[in-house]
């Protein structure tokens, strides 16, 4: 009897914590105007725009698929610069940040790598609502999906959206965690973009 009076009050105390979670994600998720700001990857506080006094952290490798199902690796976009964004078509923030990424990849494309990773969970965000969403969308930026959940494990990415710059040595520059705008945007491409001219 005892047991079972336990495994009840176990229950209820589970329900009650998911649905707190609930409501925190989602009250978080109405701060559409939150913008994050770049961290540079290093233990010291940096200016963002300081960008040559950030000491040189290699961009761990990972594995994605893209479109068509293809294994690709980051270190096989090494040579040019490169923005990495986490998203879910389920994140109001990702969707909101979105038309200035495919702005970004329009104006840069041919000369910075965009991978725009799906984190791919096989359950609330398949491949297929991933790849719908972005074809009904309209957008063209290259998209990526982390069905093994390898770049998201290997980045510790616990929140989305999350943006990372990486230069073309391969090296990380920035972060950031939370929707972006296109100016902040812009000033992690410049940080990554101006090192390789």
């Amino acid at each position: 009897m005892k047991t079972k009076r336990n495994l009840i009050f176990l229950a209820v105390a589970f329900v009650a914590l998911i649905g707190a979670a609930g409501f925190a994600y989602g009250r978080l998720a109405e701060k559409a105007d939150y913008e994050a700001g770049l961290v540079p990857e290093t233990e010291e506080t940096a200016p963002a725009e300081d960008a040559q006094d950030i000491p040189e952290i290699e961009a761990p490798d990972f594995t994605v698929t893209d479109w068509d199902g293809n294994s690709v690796n980051l270190s096989d976009f090494e040579g040019k610069p490169t923005v990495v964004n986490f998203w879910a078509s389920w994140c109001g923030p990702c969707k909101m940040e979105m038309p200035d990424f495919e702005e970004k990849y329009k104006e840069y494309g041919e000369d910075i790598n965009f991978l725009i990773v799906n984190m791919t969970d096989g359950s609330r965000e398949t491949v297929e609502i991933a790849k719908e969403f972005i074809e009904e969308a309209g957008y063209t930026f290259p998209v990526y999906f982390d069905t093994e959940y390898d770049a998201a494990y290997t980045y510790g990415v616990y929140s989305l959206p999350t943006t990372f710059f990486i230069d073309a040595e391969g090296y990380v520059i920035a972060q950031a965690t939370g929707m972006i705008s296109g100016e902040l945007l812009q000033k992690g491409i410049d940080m990554i973009y101006m090192q390789s001219e």
